[in-house]
C-alpha cells in the first residue's frame, strides 16, 4: 500500500514538472491531468484545488504583459455588451431547464451561473451566498468541469474545420466556454489574436460576478462575504505597463511566458481533480441540465458570430 501511494505521488510530481517545463501545450497538460485523475487516487486533492485557483489568477496577470491596452479596451467594450445579453438569456434558460428537469433549486442556479459567467469561479463566489451544501457545490462544479474538459478538446477542432478567424474564435470561446482557464487555453492554442480577444472578453464576462453576487445576496438576505475578482484589475495594469512603460519592454515577454507556463500547470492540476467519484457525484439530472444548456449556448453563439450578428 505504501509503495502504491509513493508511486502515485511520484507520477503526480513528474507530470507536474513536465507541465511546467514549457515543452507541453496547455491542452496536452489537461489530457495528462485527466488521465491521472481517472487512474489514480489523488494524494493532494485539496492542495491542488487551492493551488490551481491561485495559479490561474497569477497566470492571467502574466498574460496581461503580452496585451496591448488599446486592444484590451476595444475588445472589453464590445464584449461587455454581448456578455450582458448572453448572461441574462443563459440564466433564464437555465432556470427553465432546472424546473423542467426537476433539479434542486440551488444546484440548478449554481450550474446556470457557472455556465453564464465563468464556471468554477462564479460557483465558488455564489455558493456561500446561497448557503449551498458541499454536495451541491461538488455536483455543480463537477458538471461544469466535465463540459470544460470537453470544450478544451473540441473547440479548436471546430474552429479549424469552420476556418474561423482568430477574432471570431476568441470571441466564441469567451462567450461559450465556462472557465477562464479553459478560454485562455483554447485561445492560446488558436493564435495570439484569439488569445487577446478571448482573454479580454472573458474577463469582461467575469466582471459580472460582482453585480450577480450582490443581487443574489439581496435576494437571499445573505451576509456572506462577496469575493471580488481582483486579478482582473491586475491584468489591466499589466496591459497598461506593456503599452506605456516601454522602459521594461525586455522583461515583459518573460512575464508573459511565465503566464503561459502557469496556465499549463493550472490545466494539469484541474485535470487531476476529475475522478471517478466526481463523475458519480454529478448525477444524471444536473448533468443533463448543464449539457442541454451548453449545447444551446455554444451553437447559438457560434451561429451568431459566423453570421456576423456578433462581432468585434
Amino acid at each position: 500500500m505504501t509503495t502504491s501511494v509513493g508511486l502515485t505521488k511520484n507520477i503526480f510530481f513528474l507530470a507536474l514538472i513536465l507541465a511546467a517545463s514549457g515543452y507541453v501545450s496547455p491542452p496536452i497538460a489537461l489530457v495528462g491531468g485527466l488521465i491521472y485523475g481517472l487512474t489514480f487516487a489523488h494524494p493532494f486533492h485539496v492542495e491542488s484545488k487551492k493551488l490551481s485557483k491561485l495559479l490561474l489568477q497569477l497566470s492571467v496577470v502574466g498574460l496581461g504583459f503580452g496585451m496591448d491596452l488599446h486592444q484590451v479596451i476595444d475588445a472589453g467594450r464590445s464584449g461587455f455588451f454581448y456578455t450582458a445579453i448572453s448572461i441574462v438569456l443563459t440564466l433564464l434558460l437555465g432556470w427553465g431547464l432546472g424546473r423542467l428537469l426537476r433539479v434542486g433549486k440551488r444546484v440548478s442556479y449554481l450550474i446556470s451561473v457557472g455556465t453564464a459567467i465563468c464556471g468554477g469561479s462564479a460557483i465558488a463566489a455564489i455558493a456561500p451566498i446561497t448557503a449551498a451544501s458541499e454536495e451541491e457545490i461538488a455536483v455543480s462544479l463537477g458538471t461544469v468541469f466535465l463540459l470544460n474538459s470537453i470544450a478544451l478538446l473540441i473547440f479548436p477542432l471546430i474552429g479549424n474545420a469552420l476556418h474561423m478567424s482568430q477574432t471570431q474564435f476568441g470571441l466564441w470561446a469567451a462567450l461559450a466556454i465556462h472557465d477562464t482557464s479553459s478560454v485562455v487555453g483554447v485561445s492560446a492554442k488558436f493564435g495570439v489574436i484569439a488569445l487577446a480577444v478571448g482573454t479580454t472578453v472573458k474577463l469582461a464576462r467575469a466582471l459580472w460576478i460582482v453585480p450577480l453576487s450582490i443581487g443574489t445576496a439581496l435576494a437571499n438576505k445573505s451576509k456572506a462575504k462577496i469575493q471580488w475578482p481582483w486579478f482582473i484589475l491586475f491584468f489591466c495594469l499589466a496591459a497598461v505597463a506593456n503599452t506605456y512603460l516601454t522602459v521594461f519592454h525586455n522583461i515583459y515577454p518573460d512575464l508573459k511566458h511565465l503566464g503561459v507556463i502557469g496556465l499549463t500547470v493550472t490545466l494539469y492540476l484541474i485535470g487531476t481533480g476529475l475522478s471517478r467519484k466526481t463523475l458519480a457525484e454529478v448525477g444524471v439530472r444536473p448533468l443533463l441540465q448543464g449539457v442541454i444548456l451548453w449545447l444551446i449556448v455554444g451553437p447559438a453563439t457560434l451561429l451568431l458570430i459566423l453570421s456576423d450578428w456578433i462581432h468585434l
